[in-house]
């Protein structure tokens, strides 16, 4: 008998649609060091190509440990809270400025 205990708990944090959006809360989910699994169930992703309806949807399912994490990470991320404000950002070039 296999020793399930100290495996981790899944649980489903999101569910989205289409192509790009569940690879793109992936790849920030497992930048900030959450594994990450995507469930594609349904014919939408192997039989036919759906990116809209329930056919496209995909959940986002992590560790329950960072479930937490990864739901304010989610939020912040639809919310447009983690795009790059900051000017000096763009490795110093300020399309503004005349250059010398």
């Amino acid at each position: 008998m296999e020793n399930i205990i100290n495996e981790p708990k899944w649980e489903r944090v999101e569910t989205v649609s289409g192509d790009i959006y569940p690879e793109l809360i992936r790849g920030l989910l497992e930048s900030s060091g959450i594994p990450v699994i995507l469930s594609q169930e349904g014919a939408g992703k192997s039989a036919y190509h759906f990116s809209v309806g329930p056919l496209s949807e995909v959940d986002i399912i992590v560790p329950s440990e960072f479930l937490d994490q990864a739901k304010e990470l989610i939020d912040a991320f639809f919310a447009g809270k983690l795009e790059n404000n900051n000017e000096e950002d763009d490795h110093g070039i300020d399309d503004d400025k005349p250059s010398d």
